[in-house]
Parts: C-alpha cells; structure tokens; sequence
C-alpha cells in the first residue's frame, strides 16, 4: 500500500496542528485539499513527475530529519524493528514504552 492510502484512514484521527511534515510519497491533490479542510497546512515536496511543482516550506521541511532520527532510534529496539508483536496494541504499547526510555535517555 502507497504511503498516501494510510494516510487516508489517519485523516479523522489527526490531532489539531499547524503543518503536517511528509515527503514525496505523500504528494496526492485530495490530501493537500484534506488537510487545508482541517486548517493544516501542507509542508510535502512535490514528486518529480509532477508536471507543475507545488512550493513548501523548504526551512520548515529541514525539520523533518527530527522525526526520522525518532524512527531510527525505535528500530533500534530489536521487538520494534522486527514486529514481534502481531496484536496493534501490543505493538503500540512497545512503542510508547521504548519512546519513554529513549526520551528520559
């Protein structure tokens, strides 16, 4: 599954922010037009075979490497990175516990 058709069945769950960060897998014209519905704004990079660029905020876009060196300390936890878990609340709850340890770390 495409990146964008998850990010279909999150639209209601969203909580209320300014901007939502995503990369290239994310350029789709209805979740720029869902997210300006909710009062988000959209910080996504247009693909390259786009044939018309849309701009974003290129300072604001620089701050996503945050939240991949995040994912990259949970894939350090060996039950994260390899899914052990086949319950989705077992496996969120292995989440929050390693986000609690790698945060107070």
């Amino acid at each position: 599954m495409s990146d964008y058709n998850g990010a279909a069945l999150m639209l209601d769950a969203l909580p209320r922010a300014k901007a939502l960060l995503g990369d290239k897998g994310y350029d789709a014209d209805w979740l720029r037009a869902a997210l300006t519905l909710r009062g988000i704004t959209p910080c996504i990079p247009s693909r390259a075979n786009r044939r018309e660029a849309i701009q974003h905020d290129r300072a604001l876009y620089r701050q996503r490497h945050k939240i991949e060196n995040m994912f990259g300390k949970l894939k350090d936890w060996r039950r994260i990175h390899t899914r052990y878990d086949r319950c989705a609340h077992t496996f969120m709850s292995a989440i929050c516990i390693a986000a609690t340890v790698i945060f107070w770390i």
